[in-house]
């Protein structure tokens, strides 16, 4: 097969630096300075079990297509069907995975101008030495390349951790869960990085859901709690975070239409508890109480020293038809408007002094960081602005992101550092890379404006890679 130039995968070093040369140069003194620091991923989805068991992966398409909605919404978008990237598929063929990589090559035309461009070239060239830019010639001949590298004992997760140079890493796990593989790990004395479990609650906060009763009746067998009372659930509660920090837990996560957090007094907060464990409450009592429940989250926190992170507003499996086949986390979820100053104002009274207390605000709504999160984090010490992730984790909104929150009160000591929420492993390194980048281009900004010297730029590109996710998520 003859190759054209355009056959070539291009990953230019300078990528995502400034154009301007004078910048360039330094944004690349900057970037050197911190490209090879080690990689902290405080939150993601990557399974304990992978790492836990170390089985080699399947398959390509299995490995970076099926399980990231990065990859497969924008082919979904462009008329590809999710059955076809083995979505929900329970005997996904060698045939059909291998027509699942040939479908994203042959589209990767929709990938250009978006992150999963960046983070899938670096993939194919840093990881695995291929050359050849994604066509629908060669997708066979690139499937074939990942193939037999998968094959090998240096492609395992824990070797790929290891090249990675992952220091920390945290998955996302119901409360519910027993956490076995994570306890698998801390016994093996052949591990010795760091997986620690995050306590992820929201189902169990929303009450005028259909299947809220048989979550909480799970919860309390697992707690051994009877949940049939308001304060039984809150025991249940406390005891699955106990547990979760036990086996390493560092924050629970949290994601609801809103951010809203009130505590409602004890007999409405009952009433209300009956009402939903009866079947009988409606959609509006559900919210007031699921409030409360926030609330009482944020004061569990305040208690237990597990760090609480927010990313509110988002309109969860918005195809109704998609979420009915394929499930949740497909990609079929949606950003809307949030609003954090009126909601979290109960929450923070009560706790946003508290030194035990920490929480982080993630968000996908671009407006609110200069006129609400930044002033929020500028002045209570409990709170951190979360870095730009999902649908804003990309280059433009990172730049964005640095210049509405720096000067509007949070600087760079009240950010999060990066976060990679991704369940795509390979991807991690290409993700941490891309935010290297875009910090180190905006840091020499301000260095040729003369708003930091070089030795202050070094010294802000280190924290942002190291020094500030260690202290927002109390590693």
């Amino acid at each position: 097969m003859t190759t054209s130039d355009d056959d070539v995968l291009h990953v230019h070093p300078d990528r995502l630096l400034p154009s301007e040369p004078g910048l360039r140069k330094i944004a690349r003194e900057l970037y050197d300075s911190v490209k090879d620091l080690p990689i902290i991923s405080p939150h993601g989805h990557v399974p304990a079990q992978w790492l836990a068991d170390d089985v080699p992966f399947e398959d390509p398409t299995s490995l970076l297509i099926t399980p990231d909605h990065y990859v497969n919404r924008l082919l979904h978008a462009n008329g590809v069907s999710l059955a076809d990237l083995g979505v929900n598929q329970a005997h996904f063929t060698e045939e059909q995975k291998r027509n699942a990589f040939r479908l994203l090559c042959a589209n990767w035309k929709a990938y250009r101008g978006t992150p999963v461009k960046f983070w899938f070239e670096s993939e194919l060239a840093d990881i695995f030495g291929i050359t050849l830019a994604p066509t629908e010639a060669n997708a066979d001949a690139i499937y074939d390349q990942i193939a037999a590298a998968i094959a090998t004992p240096a492609f395992r997760p824990r070797a790929l951790y290891k090249t990675f140079d992952i220091e920390f890493i945290a998955t996302t796990d119901d409360p519910t869960d027993d956490l076995r593989f994570h306890e698998k790990l801390a016994a093996d004395p052949a591990w010795d990085g760091t997986v620690a479990p995050t306590f992820r609650p929201d189902k169990y906060l929303e009450p005028a859901t259909p299947a809220w009763n048989g979550l909480v009746d799970r919860l309390g067998e697992v707690a051994g709690v009877d949940t049939g009372t308001y304060a039984g659930w809150v025991a249940a509660m406390e005891n699955r975070r106990a547990f979760f920090k036990v086996h390493g837990a560092v924050s629970s996560d949290h994601s609801h239409r809103d951010p809203g957090a009130v505590k409602l007094d004890d007999a409405e907060a009952e009433r209300l508890y009956a009402k939903a464990r009866a079947g009988e409450i409606t959609p509006a009592e559900g919210d007031v109480l699921r409030r409360d429940f926030m609330f009482q989250q944020a004061r569990m926190a305040s208690e237990d020293g597990l760090v609480m992170t927010l990313h509110p507003a988002v309109y969860r499996n918005h195809d109704t038809g998609s979420f009915e086949r394929y499930g949740a986390d497909v990609g079929g979820d949606i950003p809307m408007r949030a609003e954090f100053t009126n909601n979290l104002q109960p929450m923070l009274s009560a706790f946003g002094t508290n030194p035990n207390f920490q929480l982080i605000l993630f968000t996908i709504d671009e407006t609110v960081y200069s006129r609400e999160l930044a002033p929020l984090a500028g002045f209570y010490p409990s709170v951190y602005v979360g870095a730009p992730w999902w649908f804003i984790d990309e280059p433009d909104a990172i730049r964005r992101f640095r210049r509405a929150v720096t000067g509007s009160g949070a600087g760079f000591g009240r950010t999060s550092g990066f976060i990679d929420d991704t369940r795509a492993f390979l991807s991690i390194p290409a993700r941490h890379d891309m935010s290297r980048r875009l910090d180190s281009g905006y840091l020499a900004e301000l260095v040729g404006e003369h708003r930091l010297t070089m030795d202050e730029a070094l010294d802000t590109a280190h924290d942002l890679v190291v020094t500030q996710p260690r202290k927002a998520f109390k590693l």
